[in-house]
């Protein structure tokens, strides 16, 4: 329905017709067969919605490791291993199945995050033919269950800092295992109350006295079901949500292991005792074992984006069915989504969440790149780590905000558990936790911009980025940013000279990347002179760096926003004229000046927005909105969510 208000071509607008199949499409891209599989898996299993909120706490662990397994067996969870252990040989298509499978129980979703990216990927990206052989083929069935312990109870995002040892006993020829304390407890690990039979455990290696730093071992934890000797394992119990995944904690008190279970591609110790690694520094060492491990960040953003869909999906064919005050007296009362603040809170959302879609797109073509081998230069991977560790932050944010506004949008009923919004919300909300503290990941993200992916990247620790930075002189960082030549660049794109930002057009795509770019190019020389300020007075560069932390994180944000509107402005652009291209160009231009007018105070500031402009964009938006309502349900429909697995009968009809 197009309300009075909507643009008719009497405006010179002609409202797009989409072609639902064909979109849906290019939404799947090359990744189709395997997307489809996945949903086919997920419309087969479709009643474990029902069964998280009817079993017990013991029997949904139960039925979600059933359905891991009989998902396995179909092939989608193996994609990314090797054909010749069983695999798919394929790391693109893992991340795209992960990502679909994000549309059901999410309690399966980290179920199987947790066998195959994170168990299975460890074995695989720091093990060694041993250790593919031995453990592969039967974790890739599900045979054999494990965990991956990492985390601690003492230290979450500090890894380098974990405090459980692995002392090589010559003499044996073992490495013994021990948890000195409480905070070096290992937690919060999925598989590990349970199913886990063996954990890939992250700990710090001694060898004769000398600490060679952290790396991974192969540990059985379970021998019959029962937990291994100088194994305890602890349940961590009922959780706020993702209470299928049997998360638990590990003590280890002085378990032997032998030689062959240290995970040895990047170092390894001689049965005498004589630690060797290719890579001499270790701090390079520890980020390029950590590296290998990117794909997690990859698959939880994108998992948090379908997330996202869902609960969209529900919202809108919601608010195109249910009615609410009439307009005018005697009158038929109105569907929501012809209210103007309806459109406003879920539109933009929409358009968010199809920009974030091509963003993890490229994300995924970068990492199957690098780890296919495709992609070989260094600066490329750290490129990828910072990406990855950006768009998820970005991601899993979208994704609680999304989900909490969809709530709200569908009123009472939307808080009935019987709808996908009560599971939506507890079992997502940890997204912006695992895989990385998003605020921290955002960090990582800064700091490659800071030191423009240096060949010393991996030494520089918090201080050592600050030192590095300050060791540039700030007009050679300036020349780096090169925000000067960004507005020479705009001159000859964009009408008005030194007035361009005032003249161009709003909807010229040229006009909305220089928006962006500007702001993260003048952010990042502000935080490099904040730096080099600070240390020049003979501050501490620690607490030179905490002071401006609040600038670094808005400068990592500014910069994903950025990466996110190229990916949306190419993708665009590269469509062949029709429907869906005019349909996708309304939704790019509707992410892009409401992700301006969401920082106006900060272009206005630094004097690239009037107050004129201002409300000019605002009009814009709304106009954007007006635009794109009578396409919602298409523009939903075409994410390809299987009707069973929206679990909102009383509001999706």
């Amino acid at each position: 329905m197009v309300t009075d208000e909507a643009p008719t071509e009497a405006s010179g607008y002609v409202q797009p017709e989409i072609d639902v199949p064909a979109l849906a499409a290019l939404l799947d891209g090359e990744y189709a067969e395997i997307r489809e599989l996945v949903r086919s898996n997920l419309k087969t299993y479709a009643s474990i919605l029902e069964e998280a909120d009817e079993l017990s706490l013991d029997a949904y662990r139960e039925r979600v490791r059933e359905l891991v397994v009989e998902m396995a067996a179909t092939g989608q969870t193996g994609m990314g291993f090797p054909r010749e252990y069983g695999g798919g040989g394929d790391v693109g298509a893992s991340i795209a199945a992960f990502e679909t499978l994000a549309f059901g129980d999410l309690s399966v979703l980290v179920k199987v995050g947790v066998q195959f990216g994170l168990f299975g990927g460890a074995i695989l990206q720091l093990g060694t033919e041993r250790h593919h052989d031995a453990y592969l083929p039967d974790l890739i069935t599900g045979k054999l269950m494990g965990c991956f312990a990492m985390t601690e109870t003492g230290h979450g995002s500090n890894v380098q800092a974990l405090g459980t040892v692995a002392r090589y006993d010559a003499g044996s020829q073992e490495f013994v295992l021990t948890t000195p304390g409480e905070e070096a407890r290992k937690d919060y690990i999925g598989n590990a109350a349970r199913h886990g039979e063996v954990a890939v455990v992250f700990a710090q290696l001694e060898v004769d006295g000398t600490s060679e730093g952290v790396h991974a071992f192969v540990v059985p934890i379970r021998a019959g079901g029962e937990p291994a000797p100088g194994v305890r394992i602890e349940d961590d119990g009922r959780k706020m949500g993702l209470n299928g995944v049997d998360n638990g904690r590990l003590h280890f008190d002085g378990v032997r292991i032998p030689r062959e279970a240290l995970l040895n591609r990047f170092a390894d110790v001689t049965p005498e005792g004589v630690y060797e690694s290719p890579i001499d520094n270790p701090n390079r060492r520890f980020f390029t074992m950590l590296g290998t491990l990117v794909q997690g960040r990859v698959s939880v953003g994108g998992a948090a984006v379908n997330a996202a869909k869902v609960a969209l999906t529900v919202a809108t064919r919601y608010a195109t069915r249910r009615r609410q005050f009439e307009p005018a007296p005697g009158e038929r009362e109105q569907l929501l989504l012809d209210y103007g603040l309806h459109q406003r809170r879920l539109l933009p959302l929409i358009a968010r969440t199809y920009a974030l879609h091509f963003a993890q797109d490229v994300v995924r073509t970068r990492l199957h790149e690098v780890f296919s081998g495709i992609e070989t230069d260094a600066q490329a991977r750290r490129e990828l780590e910072a990406r990855a560790a950006g768009t998820k932050a970005l991601t899993t944010w979208h994704a609680t905000r999304t989900i909490q506004e969809c709530r709200e949008a569908c009123g009472g009923a939307g808080y009935l558990s019987v709808n996908r919004f009560a599971a939506l919300k507890s079992d997502s909300d940890i997204f912006t936790t695992f895989e990385g503290d998003n605020h921290v990941l955002l960090q990582l993200v800064a700091k490659g911009l800071l030191t423009d992916y240096a060949s010393e990247f991996e030494d520089l620790d918090q201080l050592g980025t600050v030192r590095h930075v300050t060791g540039l002189a700030v007009e050679t960082l300036l020349e780096k940013t090169s925000a000067h030549k960004l507005l020479e660049r705009v001159r000859d794109l964009l009408p008005g000279g030194d007035e361009w930002d005032q003249e161009a057009g709003l909807l010229d795509s040229e006009y909305q990347l220089a928006m962006v770019r500007y702001r993260e190019e003048h952010m990042l020389a502000g935080v490099a002179r904040r730096l080099k300020s600070g240390v020049d007075q003979k501050r501490d560069p620690g607490a030179v760096f905490s002071q401006v932390q609040d600038h670094v994180i808005a400068l990592a944000h500014a910069h994903v926003e950025r990466l996110v509107l190229e990916a949306f402005v190419a993708k665009v652009r590269e469509l062949p004229e029709g429907g869906e291209k005019v349909a996708l160009g309304l939704l790019c231009d509707l992410f892009a000046l409401s992700t301006i007018e969401a920082d106006r105070a900060w272009f206005m500031e630094h004097g690239r927005l009037t107050v004129q402009r201002s409300k000019a964009i605002t009009r814009e938006v709304n106009d954007l909105c007006r635009k794109i309502r009578p396409l919602a349900l298409d523009l939903v429909d075409a994410w390809g969510v299987p009707p069973e697995l929206l679990r909102a009968p009383e509001l999706v009809g």
